[in-house]
């Protein structure tokens, strides 16, 4: 089992910047790919982020040029983070981290990113 726990959602105005962060504990060690999904509301969740164990990332059409994907860890834990520059009002949903292993998803339970002037 694999535990995920965000942190770093709010309010901010168009053109602000959010960090979203979120720790993985448990069964880390087999691990393979890690990402930040989004579901706005009366919408399917949608891939924004991921960040492969090898390295490799891989950012939707919509964000790119404006968020950043990177991936950190201690020996008890993984860290998966989600820079946000430029956000724009079409932003706002409810974003999830996700970590896969081999036969395996986990969810966190969200955090709430909310764009409006």
């Amino acid at each position: 089992q694999v535990q995920l726990v965000e942190s770093g959602g709010g309010l901010v105005q168009p053109g602000g910047s959010l960090r979203l962060s979120c720790a993985a504990s448990g069964n880390i060690v087999n691990i393979n790919s890690m990402a930040w999904y989004r579901q706005a509301p009366g919408k399917e969740r949608e891939l924004v982020a991921l960040y492969s164990r090898r390295g490799i990332t891989y950012y939707t059409d919509s964000v790119k040029g404006r968020f950043t994907i990177s991936r950190d860890s201690t020996r008890n834990t993984q860290y998966l983070y989600l820079q946000m520059d430029s956000l724009k009002p079409e932003d706002t949903a409810v974003y999830y981290c996700n970590a896969a292993n081999p036969g395996a998803l986990y969810w966190g339970k969200g955090t709430l990113v909310t764009v409006s002037s």
